[in-house]
């Protein structure tokens, strides 16, 4: 089965064209416009082993918001048109990432309900081109329009950019782990029958 979706979003402030491949090598094409999410989706992609195509043309002169929280609505809905039924998958996902002095927890269930819970908080209104209250409202999207759980927790971190930079690594091997196959798994695997 292959496990890819494109997905285009067209609105007067942002056109966008991405392609997932669950099943990849994390190889990435990575156009948004803003350099520092640009490095952060290429780290959840290579680290995720997804495939990933983006190409965005977003109303930067205005700011990044649209960019950004428009992106995670198409991602989110590309992770939830590429994993299809959930046959067979492990559904639940869960990563505690070091990076430095950084060390964040992510945890993934694809349940087909949305919820998105964080204590992440940046000490600076910016990493580089991106304004960090824009994070939150990205995973935010990815949960929502992919109907999964996603929790993070900050254990411990002073660097704003590897308190970043661990949420997207720790998300991708989170997801990773969620959409992978369990042989042992021969439907879906809830007590409802169904995701």
């Amino acid at each position: 089965m292959d496990r890819t979706a494109t997905v285009e979003r067209n609105t007067k402030e942002t056109k966008i064209r991405l392609r997932l491949k669950l099943d990849g090598n994390g190889k990435t094409e990575l156009d948004t416009g803003i350099g520092f999410f640009n490095h952060m989706l290429d780290g959840f992609a290579r680290h995720g082993f997804f495939d990933l195509q983006i190409c965005v043309n977003g109303d930067l002169e205005v700011d990044g918001h649209h960019t950004i929280e428009d992106t995670g609505i198409v991602l989110g809905t590309a992770i939830r048109e590429s994993v299809g039924n959930k046959k067979g998958i492990r559904r639940y996902g869960s990563c505690i990432l070091p990076m430095d002095e950084a060390l964040v927890l992510c945890a993934v269930d694809l349940s087909g309900r949305p919820y998105y819970a964080s204590d992440v908080q940046f000490t600076v209104p910016r990493i580089g081109d991106l304004d960090t209250e824009m994070v939150k409202e990205f995973f935010y999207a990815v949960s929502y329009t992919a109907q999964m759980n996603l929790h993070f927790k900050i254990l411990s971190g002073s660097n704003n950019h590897h308190i970043c930079e661990a949420m997207f690594k720790a998300f991708a091997k989170a997801l990773d782990a969620a959409v992978s196959y369990d042989e042992r798994i021969i439907d879906v695997l809830s007590t409802k029958g169904s995701l």
